[in-house]
């Protein structure tokens, strides 16, 4: 991944008009539509608001419309600074961070960062190769059973392609009958699936998948080119995080953390900034 420094990004984005026409020029990159005229037309920046203006009927569009943004009190140069410490930290950033280093409020920060989440899930084309499957659990650590059948935790089921992308969703449950159809809404028949134990896969060949197990209640870890250490990787990053930025997440936002674990990890070798990537989602 290629560096972005703060100096760069203080270089190219200096103030909320900039970020503007940065964000006009991606949205229409050539002529805007107008709906009035009917046509591409050209138009000129109304300096007092954040809109630009029909040179021929006067007609206004706002960049920001349809965006994160949208009727965001926020300056627009804060917004581009918290996507940017975002994208520039490997274990995430706390909105409490965010608060102290920008001056908004607490529930403003936290509000922008959920706003930013919302831009990270990414749908993945079903492939063939080969794939790791794992579930982990996370929650607040409390004396008592481990693992399965804990207190107080949350289940995460996910799958990374060896050579490729990671994704992991909440299930509504751990039966064959969910599991085996998020792992083929990312492998087509034939590829080959690496597990743990788990019964839930026990009827994986039955869908024509190839499945090699390694058997870890026997403190196996590896045989041959069969193990899960590529997604067991992916899940000590999100907790890591999870336990040591945000120290407690809800079921009812756990999704955006991990569409943004995932989306960094997928974009970890990308010659392009993570901080240009995200932008490109607006």
């Amino acid at each position: 991944m290629r560096k972005y420094t703060i100096t760069q990004f203080n270089k190219e984005f200096p103030d909320d008009d900039t970020c503007l026409e940065w964000l006009r020029n991606y949205l229409y990159p050539k002529k805007i539509h107008c709906p009035i005229c009917d046509k591409p037309t050209k138009h000129h920046r109304i300096k007092t608001k954040k809109v630009y203006g029909c040179d021929y009927c006067g007609h206004q569009i706002s960049p920001t419309a349809g965006t994160i943004f949208e009727h965001s009190p926020t300056p627009l140069k804060l917004w581009f600074y918290a996507i940017y410490l975002m994208s520039a930290t490997r274990c995430g950033i706390s909105a409490k961070q965010i608060q102290r280093e920008t001056g908004v409020t607490y529930k403003t920060a936290w509000r922008m960062f959920n706003k930013i989440r919302s831009l990270l899930q990414e749908e993945h084309e079903p492939t063939s190769g080969e794939f790791e499957v794992d579930k982990t659990y996370i929650g607040a650590s409390k004396p008592g059973k481990r693992g399965r059948g804990a207190g107080g935790k949350m289940v995460v089921f996910g799958i990374a392609q060896r050579k490729g992308n990671v994704s992991a969703s909440i299930p509504t449950s751990l039966k064959s009958s969910v599991v085996v159809p998020l792992i083929k809404r990312r492998a087509l028949p034939k590829s080959k699936v690496y597990t743990d134990e788990f019964p839930a896969y026990d009827y994986l060949r039955e869908h024509d998948f190839e499945h090699e197990r390694v058997h870890h209640t026997a403190k196996v870890w590896v045989v041959g080119d069969a193990h899960t250490n590529m997604i067991e990787g992916f899940w000590s990053a999100l907790k890591r995080g999870i336990n040591g930025v945000y120290h407690c997440v809800s079921l009812k936002y756990l999704q955006g953390y991990i569409n943004e674990y995932s989306f960094r990890y997928n974009h970890r070798e990308d010659d392009k900034p993570i901080f240009k990537t995200i932008l490109e989602k607006i």
